[in-house]
């Protein structure tokens, strides 16, 4: 695998950052705003629409600009969390209270050959872990490396911005700071990204749940996102991009994800971690989150292995089916009105036949005015850059949700700690709107 595969031509059958976009309207146009609103029911299982990563950026004028800010000031205030646009991007603010170390981890599977290249002998995947960590800290980690960030904004078709914005994003935790906790006293996370996004869209929730007390391990997929760096400067890029997609190909790399993951956790959590502070997990308490393509693995993951004790799907349509004697561990949809309300289009069909068959705790929640990438660190940064990605709903305040909500559930089913805010409606968060299948409504 010494070569680099650039990102497909945009302008041609795949959106912004190399995805299929299946639509339900047949297609996306640009406005003012940056995606029409009948664009917004299209169907993504890639994890990107053609406007997705920042793939529609109107303009960074003033007018774009006022804007951004118009519609942060209307928001409820979320602590740490203030909307800024700003020319050197930056995460918000965990909640937590603890430090944040973070570590890669290079990790090569050589009981199988990559998927996706015939040619690549072991399967190679790249890690980012995040953890409580003592203090202080003495080097800021790095977003991304320069090549990684000309790649994504590339994709995207975005030149209003220096090629390496996104590698100067200012993040929270330190490279390699030492591991702090008690022996075996720490839950483990595992997320995996959309299609097509490098595990890094996952950072500011990751940090988030580290503060809190987690372990958190980001798997990049590799040849699945538009780029993954390897220690010896090899840059592996998009190649499943070029493959016509169908239902049975994203089943498959729904399952082909759950073997990564299962890969990582045996890395992590056997008896010979390639990570120094394995010792402070507690094997018993694994679980896994996932965005769009990685939320739909999540539920793959689950089927295949019992050590992933809860899940949660973060607006990702599933294509591997739960067996008919159910899966009962917990289980949290998460995702936007316009794509998976109940009784209302495909996407939400497979979250519904899915739901008939989770056997245990679950809620299905959406949040009013968010998009595909409100979830993840692209509905911040964009804010910031002055690009629209059509939410209706500000970046800041879409992750201070995110965040909330899958701590809470992390917290309910890891540790036992009651969470009313799962239960009903919030006067705290009235953009959450709690969904009954039976009734096809939201609350």
């Amino acid at each position: 695998m010494g070569h680099v595969t650039e990102p497909v031509d945009t302008g041609r059958r795949y959106g912004g950052a190399g995805a299929l976009a299946h639509t339900a309207q047949g297609g996306m146009a640009a406005t003012g705003r940056g995606i029409s609103r009948s664009g917004r029911g299209r169907i993504l299982r890639g994890g990107v629409a053609a406007a997705g990563l920042l793939a529609f950026v109107a303009t960074t004028s003033a007018a774009s600009a006022q804007s951004g800010a118009a519609s942060a000031a209307s928001a409820p205030a979320s602590a740490g969390l203030s909307p800024t646009l700003s020319s050197t991007p930056y995460l918000p603010k965990p909640t937590g209270s603890h430090p944040i170390g973070t570590t890669s981890l290079y990790l090569k599977d050589a009981s199988r050959p990559d998927p996706w290249v015939s040619s690549v002998k072991a399967r190679e995947l790249m890690a980012s872990l995040w953890y409580p960590a003592k203090p202080p800290g003495r080097k800021r980690a790095p977003y991304m490396t320069p090549k990684e960030s000309e790649l994504l904004l590339r994709s995207g078709g975005i030149t209003s911005v220096s090629a390496d914005t996104l590698s100067r994003t200012r993040t929270n935790a330190f490279t390699d700071a030492e591991p702090a906790g008690r022996k075996h006293g720490l839950p483990l996370i595992v997320l995996s990204p959309g299609y097509t996004k490098p595990r890094t869209e996952l950072t500011a929730l990751a940090e988030d749940l580290a503060s809190r007390g987690y372990v958190v391990a980001a798997i990049d997929h590799t040849y699945e996102n538009v780029a993954t760096t390897f220690p010896d400067g090899r840059v592996a890029t998009c190649v499943t991009c070029e493959i016509d997609k169908n239902p049975a190909w994203w089943e498959k790399l729904a399952k082909g994800r759950a073997t990564d993951v299962s890969f990582v956790l045996d890395q992590l959590a056997g008896s010979h971690s390639k990570w120094k502070g394995a010792r402070l997990i507690d094997t018993s308490r694994i679980a896994m989150a996932g965005h769009s393509a990685g939320g739909a693995s999540t539920i793959a993951a689950m089927l295949k292995d019992s050590r992933i004790r809860a899940g949660i799907d973060i607006d990702g349509t599933t294509e591997v089916r739960i067996p008919d004697s159910g899966l009962s561990r917990p289980f949290l949809f998460l995702g936007k009105p316009a794509t998976y309300t109940p009784g209302k289009g495909d996407a939400a069909a497979t979250w519904e036949r899915d739901w008939k068959k989770l056997n245990g705790w679950k809620r299905w929640l959406l949040v009013t005015g968010a998009e595909h990438t409100s979830f993840t660190d692209l509905g911040v940064l964009v804010d910031q850059l002055g690009i629209d990605d059509g939410a209706d709903i500000p970046g800041v305040r879409a992750m201070d949700i995110t965040r909330r909500y899958v701590a809470a559930f992390f917290d309910l089913h890891l540790r036992k700690k009651p969470q009313p805010l799962l239960d009903k409606p919030s006067a705290r968060y009235p953009e959450v709107k709690h969904c009954s299948v039976k009734t096809k409504t939201c609350r």
